[in-house]
């Protein structure tokens, strides 16, 4: 990827559909969490339609009942378990994305990553996959919401040390639009995660990305 001059120094990404392909991962936990309380499994497209805002979330959205089925309880519980060891299972990088870390890091940007997944499971697997390329993971946790609020987004620049003009939001869902509204970012999407371009460009994108190298090329000329 190429050299060009940027004058963005803060790069808060999405992790699940914008730098980590982890629907497999989380498809084998809801599966095994389903069979656990007597309900038929989910296909990984459905899976990946349910991701974006939080894993309580994708199990409401797979339950037949959904957050209000009463076996939702024992069915997160249950996910929870089995998530501690499927969170690695057939997840990894989509093409082109370390080398898109890497030349950002070579062009002195800060890179971090707001998740609505749990707080553990998103620094264990930033560590796992992207090492020291990010610098600061934030997940759900207490006194950090859950995205669209703007915690995450800007907790993560606090521990970065970096002012919000410094800074963009790079995420794959209707859920990461509205992030980066609300903590006053720009924002620029991508369709290669969950999310079609068609479904990016009704709520609201106004950049939308369709590879790494491409979104490289839009933040550089930011």
């Amino acid at each position: 990827m190429g050299g060009a001059v940027m004058t963005l120094q803060t790069i808060l990404f999405d992790l699940d559909g914008t730098l980590l392909d982890s629907a497999p991962g989380l498809m084998t936990s809801t599966n095994t969490a389903l069979a656990r309380c007597g309900c038929p499994p989910r296909s990984l497209a459905q899976i990946t339609a349910a991701m974006g805002n939080g894993m309580a979330d994708l199990i409401a959205r797979s339950l037949p009942g959904g957050a209000e089925d009463p076996r939702f309880a024992a069915c997160f519980d249950a996910f929870q378990e089995a998530y501690q060891s499927d969170m690695f299972t057939g997840s990894a990088p989509y093409p082109g994305i370390l080398e898109l870390l890497e030349a950002l890091g070579s062009r002195g940007c800060r890179l971090a990553v707001v998740s609505n997944k749990r707080d553990g499971a998103v620094k264990a697997l930033c560590r796992q996959f992207f090492g020291e390329r990010i610098a600061v993971a934030i997940g759900e946790r207490p006194g950090v919401s859950r995205k669209p609020a703007p915690d995450s987004a800007l907790t993560a620049l606090q521990e970065l040390g970096m002012p919000a003009q410094t800074a963009a939001y790079v995420g794959d869902s209707e859920v990461d639009i509205a992030t980066a509204r609300n903590a006053h970012l720009p924002c620029f999407s991508v369709d290669w995660g969950t999310r079609t371009r068609e479904v990016l460009e009704a709520h609201g994108a106004v950049s939308i990305s369709h590879t790494p190298e491409d979104r490289l090329r839009a933040l550089s000329r930011v």
